[in-house]
């Protein structure tokens, strides 16, 4: 028989010893933090403060920004603390805290992206019925259904976790995820396993059929519409798919990053990609609906016009 050990905590060992330099770290990562912050509280204030934007899409954006902000303080505040840190451990609560949040962030933010592209479809394909099938009440319910269903669906996974014995406490990353703790486990892990791929298919094809839906109605639309059509099709879509794409590529890559060796990739360059599906995003976002979206664009200038005018 394996033996277990009840550990207090897990060692992160993917850091690199930078000596002096960990100071200059940390004030690049902290500043990172600080903007991404900013953009996003920004774009919130933005579609809170401004009635013209309290329209469906616009409400989405927000529940999205919102979750950035989630997302990114699930991660950085950590990665703030392991860069000066000369051990790199993270208590066991507090990492699967960090699990929980990181999963959740990728729930919410697949799912709100699925809904985002269900909404151009209405507005694009369905423009007469748009305000009857798309009302506030429905927004608002589509948002909490699927906040409420992330954060319910991954306890399941969590509890799982939380009960099983550990052979080991070294995570090869720079963050608490949670395949690399169950790969710890000396007990069985089957119930886990076959979890884990129902999870999966919940969190990854659900939505996709939404989206793929979504996309090859309005695709349809497009290339027998009017030019006008796929104009708005165009500057709407384009920050969406962009950002579907980008979180897409990001996942994929944190998914295969967990579960296979990845010793053979530069430990720089795998750093730098695993932390690419929380920190990229959460940038990419605001960034690109910012400047993509004209209404966000103007309201935008219009604001920093008025500041500069009165100082």
């Amino acid at each position: 028989m394996v033996n277990s050990t009840n550990f207090s905590h897990f060692i992160l060992v993917a850091f690199i010893d930078t000596g002096r330099l960990k100071y200059l770290c940390f004030m690049i990562t902290a500043i990172l933090y600080i903007m991404i912050v900013f953009a996003n509280s920004f774009l919130i204030g933005v579609i809170c403060m401004k009635r013209s934007l309290h329209e469906p899409m616009y409400i989405f954006l927000c529940s999205l920004f919102v979750n950035e902000l989630y997302g990114s303080t699930c991660l950085f505040p950590s990665l703030l603390v392991q860069i000066v840190s000369d051990t790199h451990t993270i208590s066991v609560p507090l990492c699967f805290l960090q699990i929980y949040c990181l999963h959740t962030y990728g729930a919410v933010e697949f799912c709100n992206l699925a809904l985002m592209s269900y909404d151009r479809y209405l507005a694009i394909c369905c423009p007469l019925q748009y305000n009857t099938r798309m009302t506030s009440n429905k927004v608002a319910l589509f948002i909490a259904v699927i906040w409420l269903y992330s954060f319910m669906k991954f306890l399941i996974i969590l509890s799982l976790n939380i009960r099983l014995q550990l052979c080991g406490n070294v995570i090869n990353s720079v963050y608490c995820s949670n395949y690399p703790v169950v790969k710890l486990a000396c007990s069985d892990t089957r119930v886990n396993n076959i979890y884990g791929i129902f999870d999966t298919i919940l969190a990854v094809f659900v939505p996709s059929i939404l989206i793929f839906f979504s996309y090859t109605k309005i695709l349809k639309i497009c290339l027998v519409g009017s030019k006008e059509t796929r104009q708005k099709a165009v500057s709407t879509c384009t920050p969406h798919l962009a950002s579907l794409l980008n979180f897409v590529f990001a996942s994929c890559y944190a998914i295969l990053h967990s579960r296979f060796d990845m010793t053979s990739v530069p430990n720089v360059l795998r750093i730098i990609i695993s932390s690419y599906f929380v920190v990229c995003q959460v940038l990419f976002n605001p960034i690109m609906y910012g400047m993509r979206m004209s209404k966000i664009r103007q309201i935008c200038k219009d604001l920093f016009s008025s500041q500069i005018n009165c100082s």
